[in-house]
């Protein structure tokens, strides 16, 4: 894809006006219609803003196809977690949101009631060599203390992912459990089953 149709592309994507990436790049609203026209290529210094105000890298302004998985999407969760010493097994929907290697978490759902332990999260992660995920997590909710680190293993088709969570309980412990991600909440939590039966992760 050529760097005009990215721009287009990207900037219909995030709902962007000419006029409004032009002020975030800061540049004239006019070179931005002559670049999506194919018209002229912006300097280096300007492409890297433009990137910016995208969200993208500059390599994928310019067209360059990345090697990377595309994560990005809608998926399921599920964790092995502790509520006053009992294990629950919690499932929630969680959307990626993929800019090259660095992908933002947020949860759509709790997975379990407030009473039962159940609360709103974001994070990120980053992706290393198609092959791990590592990154941080904190919970939304006001009252909710949890906060911790990701650690997975990606499936080589990028189909599901599994690991561990290490993290500050409600009651200011250090627990650890086990992690899945896969598109449907059955895999997730078979995916939790066979790690905790395994004790490793899952091939």
């Amino acid at each position: 894809m050529e760097m005009p149709e990215v721009m287009r592309r990207r900037r219909a994507e995030l709902g962007l006006s000419q006029a409004d990436l032009a002020a975030a790049a800061g540049v004239d609203k006019r070179q931005i219609r002559r670049y999506e026209a194919g018209e002229q290529q912006p300097l280096l210094s300007v492409a890297v803003a433009i990137a910016a105000a995208l969200k993208i890298s500059v390599g994928d302004l310019a067209g360059i196809p990345s090697h990377e998985i595309n994560l990005a999407g809608d998926w399921w969760a599920s964790w092995q977690t502790f509520v006053s010493g009992e294990e629950i097994i919690t499932a929630q929907e969680v959307r990626f949101h993929q800019e090259a290697s660095l992908i933002r978490v947020e949860t759509l759902t709790r997975g379990i009631d407030v009473e039962g332990g159940g609360y709103h999260w974001s994070g990120e992660l980053r992706l290393w060599d198609n092959e791990v995920l590592m990154g941080w997590y904190a919970a939304r909710d006001g009252g909710t203390r949890s906060k911790g680190t990701l650690y997975f293993y990606l499936h080589p088709h990028g189909l599901r992912m599994t690991g561990r969570w290490v993290g500050l309980s409600y009651d200011g412990e250090i627990v650890t459990g086990y992690g899945a991600v896969a598109k449907s909440e059955a895999e997730v939590r078979e995916l939790i089953a066979i790690q905790k039966e395994a004790g490793t992760r899952v091939p």
